[in-house]
């Protein structure tokens, strides 16, 4: 029995379903009979290029589709096994040959970004000086792989990925037809769990479609597939936002304790923030884009726990690094004059100057690390290369550089290019420290609570740091 994929796979133009961009010019093309002699299908993976490549060329011989015919002039090619250049060589020398039953030989080549660039070198010449009776439609996911060269002499087509409600109105159609019993919810969490992917979404049916011979629930599928509950995703989000650490442990622990993989917890999180983005949870994006093996679980705390505001009351000690683990640390107060500075927000009430002195207390100021960095580069890209491994702080008056290589304290500890630095500071002083000298006093403290999350030891960094 095939698969429904397999089975619901379109055969005609007008049945593919949210590629209108890409199907309704070429049913237009081929009613006015003005075809391309080459084609190139971008887009993501089940999204439906190669389908509407193979309609394609059944259509312009006028060939009837089925999904198991074998027309000698329809060639299919896959690109990443057949990428070098003397599979194309052999291309080139059948190209001559004229289709035998069909007014074109259609030429289909899958993954064609995969080719070499001796190979993309051998089709260009035969892109150039096409026969008439031949037809190449290539299907690529990474368009920026293909050389412009072969994308300038094709007419480019971009497929995308279907929304949550066309892919749910698909998928309710099929289940009808197959007599599914459904809820909508249900169908809902599996077309925003295929990823707007015709092919995967249909697959993960196919795959629900035998948990139960009564009818399937919202709830059978997120048991299923392992999917945590959207109350819980929510709940962990707004633990994130206002920056309550013991709820996002607890909450967490929960969640990995149920069975829900670190991985699939961060693709549900990245798709709700997605559909709900807030100015407090779209920095979390770029943390959660690196969450992966090994110690995906403690990338994940680390990620959730290390909000501005968790990172001054946790790791704050003193004078909070203004980056640690590459965020910007909170904004305090400064004496402008009298020696030494001091940070009157992080002294005790007593120790800090009264109003009846001369010492004046400025409003916090930004330090811009971007523009210093871009600023440094213009004068000495060497310096500035340094710098991409570094942690800094700004602490009153002085930007303390952390180099995290011997190297970086080598480079940027010379005279000459502590002055570089000294003049896009913009009058700050500069401090190149030695490596190892960042207090991260209280990062043990974190490693015993993402060990107590994980259920087991996590080194620190001495023994194979997680992060």
């Amino acid at each position: 029995m095939k698969n429904l994929y397999r089975r619901y796979r379109p055969v005609r133009l007008e049945d593919v379903v949210g590629q209108s961009q890409v199907t309704e010019p070429l049913m237009k093309s081929l009613a006015a009979g003005k075809l391309s002699h080459a084609y190139l299908f971008v887009g993501p993976r089940g999204c439906g290029k190669t389908s509407v490549a193979r309609i394609l060329a059944h259509e312009v011989n006028g060939f009837k589709y089925e999904l198991e015919d074998d027309y000698v002039d329809i060639i299919e090619i896959d690109g990443a096994s057949n990428r070098g250049i003397d599979n194309i060589r052999e291309l080139r020398e059948k190209v001559a040959i004229a289709p035998t039953s069909g007014k074109y030989k259609v030429y289909i080549i899958d993954e064609v970004h995969m080719l070499t660039k001796e190979a993309f070198n051998a089709l260009l010449k035969t892109l150039e000086e096409p026969p008439a009776h031949v037809i190449f439609i290539m299907a690529t996911t990474d368009a920026y792989k293909v050389p412009v060269t072969i994308t300038s002499r094709a007419q480019t087509y971009t497929f995308k990925l279907a929304d949550v409600a066309v892919m749910t109105a698909h998928l309710k159609k099929i289940c009808e037809a197959e007599k599914i019993k459904i809820t909508d919810e249900a169908l809902s969490v599996i077309a925003r769990r295929g990823g707007g992917s015709f092919r995967d979404s249909l697959s993960l049916l196919d795959q629900i479609s035998t948990l139960s011979d009564g009818e399937i629930t919202k709830e059978i599928v997120v048991s299923a597939l392992g999917l945590p509950e959207e109350e819980k995703i929510t709940e962990l989000l707004s633990d994130y936002s206002v920056g309550d650490i013991t709820k996002i442990s607890a909450d967490l622990k929960e969640l990995l304790s149920a069975g829900v993989k670190a991985e699939t917890l961060t693709e549900e999180m990245i798709a709700t923030i997605i559909d709900k983005p807030t100015p407090q949870l779209i920095p979390l994006l770029a943390k959660l884009a690196e969450i992966k093996a090994p110690f995906a679980e403690a990338k994940l705390l680390v990620a959730l726990t290390m909000s501005g505001q968790f990172e001054h009351d946790f790791l704050g000690d003193g004078v909070a690094p203004a980056r640690r683990y590459g965020r910007s640390a909170p904004h305090t107060s400064v004496v402008t004059s009298g020696s030494p500075q001091k940070v009157c927000s992080e002294l005790p009430k007593n120790d800090c100057p009264d109003a009846n002195n001369d010492t004046q207390i400025t409003p916090p100021t930004d330090f811009d690390w971007g523009k210093f960095v871009e600023t440094v580069r213009g004068m000495n890209d060497a310096i500035a290369m340094q710098l991409k491994s570094v942690e800094y702080a700004v602490n009153g008056g002085t930007l303390d550089i952390y180099p995290t290589k011997r190297i970086g304290k080598t480079i940027l500890g010379r005279d000459n290019n502590k002055k570089i630095l000294v003049g896009a500071a913009g009058g700050l002083k500069v401090v190149v420290h030695d490596v190892g000298e960042n207090p991260n006093a209280k990062k043990d403290e974190l490693v015993s609570r993402i060990s107590d999350i994980m259920g087991g030891e996590v080194q620190n960094d001495s023994g194979g740091n997680p992060f």
